[in-house]
């Protein structure tokens, strides 16, 4: 059974910084891309940051410089490093991993950035 475990969430102050972690287990991780989206109440789940397989990464407009999507093949970690945070980042944040014909979810894990 494939499992995407998302930690590190919580609140944090505008200007501070956040680790979001993803345990995945029950796959072989190293064959999967990795991505990151998160969703605010009400509406769609946007994209946020994608690591391919080949090391190729793309990240949202709004966060392109401040986040950083990585991975630890040895640990089956999916990482997000969340630099400068605003409070426009508020939102719950989802693991994604895929390859051509498949692709898995976590269950989310809310972000708060305020004062």
């Amino acid at each position: 059974q494939v499992q995407l475990v998302e930690s590190g969430g919580g609140l944090v102050q505008p200007g501070g910084s956040l680790q979001l972690s993803c345990a995945v287990s029950g796959i072989a991780f190293g064959l999967f891309g990795l991505a990151w989206y998160r969703q605010t109440p009400g509406e769609q789940r946007e994209f946020v940051a994608i690591l391919f397989t080949d090391g190729a990464t793309n990240y949202a407009d709004s966060v392109r410089g401040r986040f950083i999507i990585s991975r630890d093949n040895s640990k089956k970690m999916a990482l997000l490093q969340m630099n400068i945070l605003k409070p426009e980042d508020t939102a719950v944040y989802y693991c994604n991993i895929f390859d051509p014909v498949r692709d898995y979810w976590g269950q989310g894990i809310q972000v708060t950035v305020s004062s």
